[in-house]
C-alpha cells in the first residue's frame, strides 16, 4: 500500500478520498485554487499545495503544477477523483513518465473510452449491444443532419468526448438540428476540447441504469451490481439508486456480463462504470444499449456501497498499489436498497439554474454517519456553514445517501432527512427533491429521464407550508432575538409591551419578486397576525422559541420556534441573515425578505426592461445584433455557469439597442447584457 498520495481533486470528492486514506494509514495531500484556499478538503488532507487560479483551466486542469506537487511532497500516486484529470489520457501518461502512480485506469483505456464514436465501434467488435445511430468521424454539419433525417426524429446529439450531460441535445423537428448541433458543439469545446459530436435515434421512454465494475493487474474484471440513474434534469442525474427497480436477475446477469466485456476489450484497471440504456419490451422485460463508459468512480458509488458493505476508494487504493481484487464475482453479496440525492446550488423553478452565494445557515439530519458504510444517513459533503458556492465549480453542495432494508424503507428515510435538511443563503434543489421522492412515479419505480417532465405539476407545486405561517415563524424569531439582545432595562425592551391598549409592529416582505405586507398586533389579550393585502382577519398567534443560536461563521442567527396559527401547531427553524429569513418546517420551506418600506419607496428599476443575466457566468454568444427587432421569448444570447450553456431569450418585444458585453466576458449576476427599446 502507499505511503502518501496526492488527491487531484476538491470538494466532496476529495474529502472522500481523504477519509479512506486515513483509514488506511495512508497520508494526503491536496491541492487548492485561489478560491479554495480556506476550502474543506484542504483541512482534511495532511499537507495543502496552492496550484493556481480559482477557474480550473488555472489550477485544477494544469497537471503539469500537479505532477510537480506530487514529486514536490513526497506522494507516490494520485487519486484524480471524477470530472477535471479523471478522464485525461495525457495526465495519466504524464503521471507514468514522472514515476507516479495514476491511481485509475491505463492510459490506452481512457482513450479507447474517451470517443464515444470510437467507444462505441469498439464496443461493436466486442458484441456489447448499440443503440442505432450514427458514430462515424464526419461531423460536417450537412452531413449529420442528412444523417438525423434518415433516422427519424427525434434524435439526440451527443458530444464524442462528452460526459456529465455536457455537449447534449434532443432535437424533436428536422428544422430545429442546426441551431442544436451549434449549441451542443459550443458547449463540448468549451468542456472538452473537443467539438466531435455523434447522433442517435432518441430511445422512448429510456431508463439509464450502469453497472459498477472493477478490475485489477492480475487478469480479474467483476461487476459490483448496478445502479439506476433515470431521474435527470438536463441529462444530469438527480437521484441514483441500486438495486435498480425491476430488473430481473437474468438481465442482471445479461448486463453485467456485457460491462465485464467491454472493460475487458479495453485492457481495464481499477474502477470504472459501463452505462446503458434500457427501454421496455412488450413483455415487460427491459432491452438494453451500451451508452458509454466513465473511465473512473462515478459520483453516485456510495449507493453501491451502502448495499455492498464495500469501500470502492479503498478498493481503488489496492488494485493501484498492484494487489489483486479483495472479492471474486461469486463472493460480492447485495442487502438491502439505497438511494443518493444530489443536493445542488441551483434553483428548480427558475429552470434549474445555478446558484452561488454563501451557506449562511447548514444543518444536516441529526445521526449523519460521513464515513462510507452504515445504516444511518451519510452526507458526502465539502463545504460547511459560511463556505461559498462559486461559479467557477460544478454547483454540486453535497451528496444525501440512505439505506433501508428494501426500497420503501429507504424512501421513507430519504423523505425524512430530507426535510431535516436545512440550507439557506442560497437557492438549493432540497424542497425539489422532497417532492420528486414523494411523487407517484418515482415511489412507484415508474422511471424514465422524463420522469420530471412528466412529473412537473406534482413537483413544481407550491410549498405546503404557508406564507401566513412563514411569517409568523418570522415575528416569533425576531422577537426572540430582541429580547435577547438588549439590556436587562425594562424601558430599552422592544417587543411591543404596552401598559394599556394595542401595539401594531408592520413587516414587509418580498417572495419571489411579490410584495406583501403583515402585522403584528400585541395586546394585553394576546398576539395575533394580520397578513395584507387583502386585509385579512388578525388570526390569535402564540409560540414558544426552543432556542436561539449564532450562526457558526458569526454573521446571523438560528432560531428554533413552536408555534400555533389558526389552530394549527408548527415547529420551524428560521435562519436570519441581512433580509433573508429563511423558514424551515416539516410541511415545507419558505424564502422571504424582510423590506423597509422607506428605503425601497421610489427605488424603481430603470433597466428592468433589458435582458440580465439570471447568474453569474461568462458570455458565450449573441443570436441576435444591435438593431435587430426581437419578440418576447426569442433566444438573444447564450451564456455559460458552472460547466453548462444557458439560452437567454427576450423579456419583451422590441429593438436590440445595444449589446453591452461581447462573447468570452466574465459577468455577474443581473448584469444587463442587452439593452432593448420598444419598436
Amino acid at each position: 500500500m502507499f505511503n502518501k498520495i496526492l488527491i487531484a481533486n476538491r470538494g466532496e470528492i476529495a474529502c472522500r478520498v481523504a477519509a479512506t486514506a486515513r483509514r488506511l494509514g495512508v497520508k494526503t495531500v491536496a491541492v487548492f485554487s485561489d478560491a479554495d484556499a480556506r476550502a474543506a478538503h484542504v483541512r482534511a488532507c495532511d499537507e495543502a499545495v496552492h496550484v493556481g487560479g480559482s477557474a480550473p483551466a488555472e489550477s485544477y486542469l494544469q497537471w503539469p503544477r500537479i505532477i510537480d506537487a506530487a514529486l514536490t511532497t513526497g506522494a507516490q500516486a494520485i487519486h484524480p477523483g471524477y470530472g477535471f484529470l479523471s478522464e485525461n489520457e495525457a495526465f495519466a501518461e504524464a503521471c507514468a513518465r514522472a514515476g507516479l502512480v495514476f491511481i485509475g485506469p491505463p492510459a490506452s483505456a481512457i482513450a479507447a473510452m474517451g470517443s464515444k464514436a470510437a467507444a462505441k465501434a469498439l464496443m461493436e467488435k466486442a458484441g456489447v449491444p448499440l443503440v442505432p445511430g450514427y458514430h462515424g468521424s464526419n461531423n460536417d454539419p450537412a452531413y449529420l443532419q442528412g444523417q438525423a433525417d434518415a433516422m427519424g426524429y427525434p434524435v439526440l446529439i451527443k458530444a464524442s468526448a462528452g460526459g456529465g450531460g455536457k455537449g447534449m441535445r434532443r432535437v424533436d423537428r428536422s428544422e430545429d438540428f442546426a441551431a442544436a448541433l451549434a449549441s451542443c458543439q459550443r458547449e463540448a469545446k468549451a468542456s472538452f476540447g473537443d467539438d466531435h459530436v455523434l447522433v442517435e435515434r432518441y430511445v422512448s421512454r429510456p431508463r439509464h441504469i450502469e453497472i459498477q465494475v472493477f478490475a485489477d493487474t492480475h487478469g480479474h474484471c467483476v461487476y459490483v451490481f448496478e445502479r439506476d440513474c433515470s431521474v435527470q434534469r438536463r441529462h444530469q442525474k438527480v437521484l441514483e439508486e441500486a438495486p435498480a427497480p425491476g430488473l430481473s436477475e437474468v438481465r442482471r446477469a445479461e448486463m453485467g456480463a456485457a460491462a465485464v466485456a467491454a472493460a475487458q476489450a479495453v485492457g481495464y484497471v481499477g474502477a470504472g462504470t459501463v452505462e446503458f440504456i434500457a427501454e421496455p419490451t412488450a413483455d415487460g422485460d427491459l432491452r438494453f444499449y451500451f451508452m458509454e463508459m466513465n473511465t473512473r468512480l462515478q459520483v453516485e458509488h456510495p449507493v453501491t456501497e451502502a448495499i455492498t458493505g464495500l469501500d470502492l476508494v479503498e478498493w481503488q487504493l489496492r488494485v493501484a498499489a498492484g494487489q489483486p481484487l479483495p472479492l471474486k464475482q461469486d463472493q460480492l453479496q447485495r442487502h438491502g436498497h439505497a438511494i443518493e440525492a444530489r443536493i445542488c446550488a441551483e434553483n428548480p423553478e427558475g429552470g434549474f439554474l445555478p446558484a452561488t452565494g454563501t451557506l449562511q445557515g447548514l444543518r444536516w439530519p441529526e445521526h449523519v454517519r460521513f464515513e462510507r458504510s452504515g445504516r444511518l444517513p451519510r452526507v458526502d459533503a465539502g463545504v460547511g456553514e459560511g463556505d461559498a458556492i462559486s461559479p467557477h465549480y460544478d454547483s454540486m453542495i453535497a451528496k444525501l445517501i440512505v439505506w433501508g432494508e428494501d426500497r420503501a424503507q429507504a424512501l421513507a428515510r430519504l423523505e425524512a432527512a430530507l426535510a431535516a435538511t436545512q440550507i439557506a443563503g442560497l437557492h438549493t434543489n432540497v424542497a425539489f427533491l422532497r417532492r420528486a421522492v414523494q411523487c407517484r412515479a418515482f415511489a412507484q419505480a415508474d422511471l424514465d429521464t422524463a420522469l420530471i417532465e412528466r412529473e412537473r405539476d406534482f413537483l413544481f407545486a407550491p410549498s405546503a407550508l404557508t406564507r401566513e405561517s412563514a411569517v409568523a415563524a418570522v415575528a416569533l424569531a425576531e422577537q426572540a432575538l430582541e429580547r435577547s439582545a438588549v439590556s436587562a432595562d425594562p424601558w430599552s425592551q422592544r417587543d411591543g409591551w404596552r401598559l394599556r391598549g394595542a401595539a401594531s409592529r408592520p413587516m414587509a416582505f418580498t417572495e419571489g419578486g411579490e410584495a406583501f405586507e403583515a402585522l403584528v398586533l400585541q395586546s394585553p389579550a394576546g398576539v395575533s397576525l394580520q397578513m395584507q393585502p387583502p386585509a385579512e382577519e388578525p388570526q390569535p398567534l402564540s409560540g414558544l422559541v426552543r432556542s436561539v443560536q449564532p450562526l457558526s461563521h458569526g454573521a446571523g442567527w438560528v432560531v428554533d420556534v413552536d408555534f400555533t396559527v389558526r389552530g394549527t401547531g408548527h415547529a420551524a427553524t428560521v435562519f436570519l441573515h441581512g433580509d433573508e429569513r429563511a423558514v424551515f418546517a416539516p410541511a415545507g420551506m419558505r424564502v422571504l425578505h424582510r423590506l423597509d418600506p422607506m428605503a425601497q419607496a421610489g427605488q424603481a428599476d430603470a433597466h428592468g426592461s433589458g435582458l440580465k443575466a439570471p447568474m453569474p457566468g461568462k458570455v458565450t454568444a449573441f443570436l441576435a445584433q444591435a438593431g435587430q427587432a426581437v419578440k418576447a421569448g426569442q433566444a438573444v444570447a447564450m451564456m455559460e455557469a458552472m460547466k453548462m450553456e444557458h439560452t437567454l431569450v427576450a423579456p419583451r418585444d422590441g429593438v436590440i439597442e445595444e449589446l453591452l458585453y461581447a462573447p468570452g466576458d466574465q459577468v455577474s449576476e443581473g448584469a444587463e447584457l442587452v439593452r432593448l427599446v420598444k419598436a
